[in-house]
């Protein structure tokens, strides 16, 4: 390439970049006072803190009560109230069962209609348990007590205290209830012994 030709060939690159960065840089004068028709419109806030990808519920320990936005597979909502009573590790002769996969878990709840529509609890397939050091994953059974069954329709104002029984792979961690919409809904904080 002859040197006047590299030269500008140079100057058009450079010319190019200017232009480039100039384009992406602010406005001066009258038109940075005036707002554009776009950034008056209202949409939603964008901010370093809002929540990057699924919202976790709150936490539920012992003795504590949660209510949540339930909506059927119409779009009908309702409110639940779920209140977390007791929960303790068993073995498998106390409930009269085959050896679990890691160890017996009995949540006893509470839950209770609190809207005006039908809502549905259903915990089977629906409870993942994880912690610290291992992911997610299901711990439902079919598993019963004796106690009345949690996992139904409820009409407005009607409840139910029950158990459920989980398999979980040790004590601790935390198990997360999910809606029939596939929405983190609960969060039970397990007890560590």
């Amino acid at each position: 390439m002859r040197p006047y030709s590299r030269n500008a060939a140079l100057f058009i690159v450079a010319l190019a970049v200017t232009g480039a960065v100039a384009g992406c840089s602010s406005a001066s004068g009258d038109a940075a006072k005036k707002p554009s028709a776009s950034s008056t419109a209202p949409g939603p806030e964008k901010s370093a803190d809002a929540p990057k990808g699924p919202v976790k519920p709150p936490a539920l320990s012992v003795g504590k009560t949660h209510t949540y936005t339930a909506i059927d597979n119409s779009g009908n909502a309702t409110t639940m109230s779920v209140t977390f009573h007791a929960a303790k590790y068993v073995t498998s002769s106390e409930i009269g069962e085959a050896k679990p996969k890691g160890r017996y878990a009995v949540l006893t709840v509470e839950v209770t209609n609190a809207g005006h529509r039908d809502g549905t609890f259903t915990p089977y397939r629906n409870m993942r348990w994880k912690d610290r050091a291992t992911t997610e994953q299901e711990v439902s059974t079919l598993i019963s007590t004796g106690t009345q069954d949690v996992g139904t329709t409820y009409h407005p104002g009607q409840g139910v205290t029950g158990d459920i029984v989980l398999d979980v792979p040790r004590k601790g961690g935390s198990v997360t209830y999910y809606d029939t919409r596939g929405t983190a809904a609960l969060l039970f904080e397990m007890p560590s012994r």
